[in-house]
């Protein structure tokens, strides 16, 4: 593949990598830490991953445990959570935090397949954009006879192809995040 539409295809990879890391944080009624990733807590002044302040585990399938390795972050880690937008009152114990993921309603299993969806289209759009940016970087180098016509439709192809492929992975990813939320 020529160079230069690798970074139009890097950015495709990111558009891609970027869905995958919203599909983490949507949950799907089992207990997944990694909702708990965009969350992040003051540690003596300094905003700290909740992943740095105490060791994450899953007991259970549907509960998640937080220890803090300092009791005195347990009420910030609470008020963080309580803050952010995972929807779960946290279970605090003096020692622990518990997560408690409730048993997924049906509606709300369709409303949550319905938000993958849309973030999958818009993970299609951005992918179609990429595609616009470089179909137009083309024309700019043919128009200053930097490549030739042939050069230009070829690359043109690659880039189709390219995007076809990127739109194939985000159909994926929407299939299997719709399949693991609507799986009772």
């Amino acid at each position: 593949m020529d160079e230069r539409i690798q970074a139009y295809e890097a950015k495709m990879q990111k558009t891609l990598e970027n869905l995958d890391r919203e599909y983490i944080s949507i949950r799907a009624g089992r207990a997944n830490p990694h909702v708990l990733d965009k969350i992040v807590v003051d540690y003596y002044g300094t905003p700290t991953p909740i992943q740095q302040v105490g060791n994450i585990t899953v007991p259970e399938a549907r509960i998640i445990l937080i220890q803090p390795w300092e009791s005195s972050l347990i009420k910030v880690i609470e008020k963080e959570i309580m803050a952010s937008d995972i929807g779960i009152t946290p279970n605090n114990d003096g020692k622990a935090i518990r997560l408690v993921f409730p048993e997924l309603t049906e509606e709300r299993r369709k409303d949550l397949a319905k938000d993958v969806k849309k973030k999958g289209e818009a993970a299609k759009v951005a992918v179609r954009n990429i595609r616009r940016d470089a179909n137009d970087a083309l024309k700019k180098w043919s128009k200053a006879k930097e490549i030739s016509e042939d050069e230009a439709d070829g690359l043109e192809q690659d880039i189709q192809k390219m995007t076809d492929k990127f739109i194939a992975e985000v159909d994926k990813a929407i299939e299997a995040k719709t399949k693991e939320i609507l799986t009772v």
